[in-house]
């Protein structure tokens, strides 16, 4: 999204910034060359879990459907403030999710606030159902939210934002545009997206019209993940160009474009969860692969200790044996559309 790149270094550029994302590129280049894993510098992005715990139950989501083994909570205040302490000077973004719902977290404007101090650009993935005041999220900073729209219509949009009230969405995003404008403020940018299902992908055109209407900044449409072979003939849309698996007869799927023994995300986007544990990426859900806790040890610490670099070169060596890593959107496009405002 180029209105949102622009954002992102109109906030975040500093030379020591700039000097980071050089050294950790670098190293990703030359690991790949060499096939073991270098690390310099810091990730240019980390995902910050607020909390892991949600309010709807949408069927294909951990969080949502109760396949989640780890311990559910909220990340405190004080935690977030460590975190954003010891990489602000190095990193130009935060995302503000993993699993759950981030504004289930009392602090959560707060935090967006410190961290948006920091000069960080703030990113947010949410369903929108439950929001504070539409000001409130304004004048806190952030400068870019994901809203899921997944139907125009309330049965649609229903059966797979299970317990989502499509109406309290809809006027959601209404209070946001009118704040936007109240408030003379280009951000946070409303992206909306829209993740293509079977029973959704009909409403396409009419997402169209919806986005127009609400007045966002972008309409985006996403595939979906799948997890068990009963979700092909569920989930997935008629239409190959909204999957990014290919299937085979017996309804045995694999992503489109293989699995090379390389990834980015893990120079580029580690985890941290509402409790301070570390995941090697948004991919490892319940944490399988443990390297650290950042309430223990610096999370620069962690970022090249032992545990993680073992990690990166079991990628090198093998990635297509890693369970986590036969399902995971590293080279796939996971957004197939983008519509501008």
């Amino acid at each position: 999204m180029l209105r949102e790149n622009i954002n992102c270094l109109k906030k975040s550029f500093t030379m020591k910034r700039l000097g980071n994302i050089i050294k950790i590129y670098s190293s990703l280049g030359l690991s790949n060359l060499l096939k073991r894993p270098i690390v310099w510098g810091y990730p240019p992005a980390v995902f910050i879990e607020t909390t892991n715990i949600c309010n709807l139950k949408c069927p294909l989501c951990p969080s949502g459907n109760g396949t989640l083994e780890r311990a559910k909570g909220y990340m405190e205040f004080s935690t977030f403030t460590k975190i954003i302490d010891e990489i602000k000077e190095k990193c130009f973004m935060v995302i503000l999710w993993n699993q759950g719902e981030p504004f289930l977290n009392k602090e959560f404007l707060e935090m967006v606030k410190y961290a948006s101090d920091a000069g960080l650009f703030t990113l947010v993935s949410t369903n929108a159902n439950i929001l504070p005041p539409a000001e409130e999220i304004v004048k806190s900073g952030l400068d870019s939210m994901i809203v899921s729209f997944d139907g125009t219509t309330q049965e649609t949009y229903n059966k797979y934002r299970v317990n989502g009230d499509l109406d309290v969405l809809k006027q959601n995003v209404n209070a946001l545009v009118k704040a936007k404008k109240k408030l003379h403020s280009s951000t946070p940018l409303i992206r909306q997206q829209f993740l293509v299902l079977k029973h959704n992908e009909h409403q396409i055109e009419d997402m169209k019209v919806m986005a127009k209407e609400l007045g966002v900044d972008n309409l985006e449409f996403k595939t979906a993940q799948i997890y068990a072979k009963e979700d092909v003939y569920t989930f997935l849309p008629e239409n190959p160009k909204y999957r990014r698996y290919k299937i085979s007869g017996d309804d045995d799927f694999e992503l489109k474009f293989g699995i090379k023994n390389r990834c980015s995300r893990i120079w580029t986007k580690p985890v941290i969860n509402w409790n301070g544990e570390v995941a090697i990426c948004c991919f490892d859900k319940d944490i399988e692969f443990k390297v650290g806790n950042v309430l223990d040890q610096p999370f620069g610490e962690i970022w090249r200790n032992a545990s993680f670099q073992k990690m990166r070169q079991n990628i090198f060596d093998h990635r297509e044996k890693i369970d986590i890593c036969r399902n995971c959107g590293e080279g796939v496009k996971l957004r197939i559309k983008k519509v501008e405002k």
